[in-house]
């Protein structure tokens, strides 16, 4: 018992939060990465659209749709419209490294990714905060009446974002075996250290699909009609720390 307790003392200093292991089942329903794959490409709409809602994007489904189809959307900002391309590319870049097998947890997969989902809507993107030109800001996350959480600073070529990332890492592949477990953790501590100037949360979903079909696991979108759920649990998760409402709630979407 005691080896298990250091074991999870461990992994939690290393992520930053903790979280109720047990909370997780230790078997999920595992897949044939063609099978996820086509699953999620199917769905790509839907996804794309679930994504774009959390971000207050107002492009309803049958617009998304539309505009996956090659058809611009009348009435809408160019903003709006590039972010949905944006979020699309993403998922099908994203689907590709999963069929290649070239999908993998690192920095440079997790910054190629970052680099089109956040494309000319983050301050800079494609890079850590601090390793581009903008060393001044610092973003924060709103949790409205709770006021505000600030990550680490940014600072120039980012030492201690990079030592974060590595350390999260080391810690997820050397103590987390159950993929599940690992994707939805990873989602929560990219979503915490702001590893990036804006697109923090999408970019760490990616990752979690990514590590989900890679290991012949659905990939999990949140719905709509779930968004203020969502985001009431994240902001839960900024203040305390403890994850155990956040992994919850994602298992639950999974289909």
């Amino acid at each position: 018992m005691s080896a298990i307790l250091n074991t999870d003392n461990k992994l939690f200093m290393g992520l930053g939060f903790s979280w109720d292991r047990a909370a997780l089942p230790a078997i999920v329903p595992i897949h044939s990465v063609e099978r996820v794959s086509f699953r999620f490409q199917r769905m790509l709409p839907e996804f794309v659209w679930d994504a774009a809602v959390l971000e207050g994007n107002p492009f309803t489904f049958p617009e998304v749709k539309t505009l996956l189809d090659g058809v611009t959307v009348g009435g809408r900002k160019l903003s709006d419209q590039e972010q949905i391309l944006n979020l699309a590319e993403s998922a099908k870049v994203l689907l590709a490294m999963v069929k290649a097998d070239k999908f993998f947890l690192n920095k440079t997969v997790f910054c190629e990714l970052h680099s089109i989902i956040a494309r000319n809507e983050a301050l800079e993107w494609g890079h850590f905060r601090g390793e581009g030109e903008e060393l001044n800001y610092t973003p924060d996350v709103s949790l409205g009446e709770h006021g505000r959480y600030t990550p680490l600073p940014t600072l120039k070529d980012a030492p201690e974002l990079n030592k974060v990332f590595n350390q999260a890492t080391v810690v997820l592949n050397k103590y987390i075996a159950n993929p599940l477990e690992k994707a939805l953790v990873f989602f929560l501590h990219g979503s915490l250290q702001q590893y990036f100037f804006d697109g923090n949360k999408r970019t760490s979903r990616a990752i979690m699909n990514g590590i989900l079909m890679t290991n012949g696991i659905d990939a999990i979108s949140v719905p709509a009609a779930r968004v203020q759920e969502f985001n009431e649990k994240m902001v839960q998760f900024y203040l305390t720390k403890d994850a155990t409402v956040m992994v919850v709630f994602l298992r639950s979407l999974l289909l």
